[in-house]
């Protein structure tokens, strides 16, 4: 049986980094780099006649750079799975966290030197991020499903009422605690907008990023939402209405105070899975905490981090689970793994998940 290779585009200035990309691209028996760019323009032209199972795309690039890549693309209404390549500076983070609004579906670090760039860290990155989007098709369709904006919060009040009466009893002490990874930053876009300045609860939310990228994409959510959203540091305490974001880097941990309140605490113990922050160490703090209901929601994602943390805190407290459903997810992986322990309450499209957080916890 002849297994057909899946099809990348390798887009980049650099024409050491096309050899390397490449070069691990081939080295997976899955893939092969079928086509290399020096620059957006080139991109475009192949973009426009051929069709890849998956896009590699430079940031920083002459004539055409990636975020003006993925304009034209939007714009023209051009399907295609594209995974930036992004440096760590503070730059490129605000720069990325803007394309995957435009539609790619996440990131990959590039590496800061040439050692770096040939090690196994950076070729397994991009090969499990190959692996796991191109096996979803919702991902091509994302370049053109950016949600509008919410402009104002009389367009969200609008929908509460017909919400509300589903709700029953909101009055009680409730916690949204969030989790998501690949695909997630996109997704966010079209959750945390559409959340009222006024919910009835903190929410907290960790989504598997490197040092800098959580601050851009805090800020980032933060100007387009009515609901204050901000990376979390040492100390905060949790208030209503109010989104904290894990910082890539660390682990975040909610501490109940012995005045009542909760606050954020982080530390830097060892990745778990390869991951820091992970959400099971989040979920599993909010076994001490004095919250009367956690709801739990479990967005895109690869693997399945989170699912042992709920579990673990549902020995404890009250949760109610929310999930986003397969068919909307880039990466059916976080979400499927909730679904299959049997804990989740709700399964929704990602476009319901904002309006099915307020049922459940209500406006002040």
């Amino acid at each position: 049986m002849i297994i057909m290779k899946k099809n990348i585009l390798v887009v980049d200035d650099s024409a050491l980094m096309r050899r390397l990309i490449c070069d691990i691209i081939n080295s997976d028996s899955t893939f092969q780099a079928t086509d290399v760019c020096r620059d957006g323009l080139e991109a475009y032209e192949k973009l426009k006649v051929k069709t890849y199972d998956a896009v590699i795309l430079d940031v920083n690039m002459p004539r055409m750079d990636g975020l003006e890549l993925l304009e034209r693309l939007q714009k023209d209404k051009i399907r295609a799975t594209i995974i930036m390549v992004s440096t760590l500076t503070t730059k490129d983070a605000d720069v990325t966290i803007r394309a995957m609004e435009l539609g790619a579906i996440d990131f990959v670090t590039k590496p800061c030197n040439i050692i770096e760039a040939k090690g196994e860290e950076f070729k397994g990155r991009i090969l499990r991020m190959l692996k796991a989007v191109v096996r979803s098709d919702n991902s091509k369709t994302l370049l053109n499903m950016t949600p509008k904006i919410v402009e104002t919060q009389e367009q969200v009040q609008v929908k509460m009422p017909k919400i509300l009466e589903r709700t029953g009893s909101t009055g009680k002490n409730k916690l949204v605690a969030l989790a998501c990874s690949t695909g997630g930053p996109k997704a966010l876009q079209s959750v945390i907008p559409y959340l009222p300045v006024d919910m009835n609860a903190p929410m907290i939310l960790v989504q598997h990023m490197p040092v800098g990228f959580t601050k851009s994409m805090a800020e980032r959510l933060n100007e387009v939402s009515k609901i204050e959203v901000r990376e979390a540091k040492e100390g905060d305490v949790l208030k209503k209405g109010c989104v904290y974001i894990a910082p890539g880097g660390k682990h975040m941990e909610i501490q109940r105070k012995a005045d009542g309140k909760h606050v954020v605490r982080l530390n830097d113990q060892p990745a778990i899975g390869g991951l820091r922050p992970c959400a099971n160490v989040t979920y599993e703090s909010l076994r001490t905490s004095s919250y009367d209901e956690i709801v739990c929601v479990v967005l895109t994602g690869m693997g399945s981090d989170g699912t042992g943390g709920i579990l673990s805190l549902k020995q404890k407290k009250k949760i109610h689970v929310i999930s986003q459903d397969a068919k909307s997810c880039v990466v059916y992986g976080m979400p499927k793994a909730i679904v299959e322990a049997g804990v989740v309450n709700e399964v929704v499209p990602l476009t319901e998940v904002a309006h099915t957080i307020i049922k459940n916890v209500g406006v002040q």
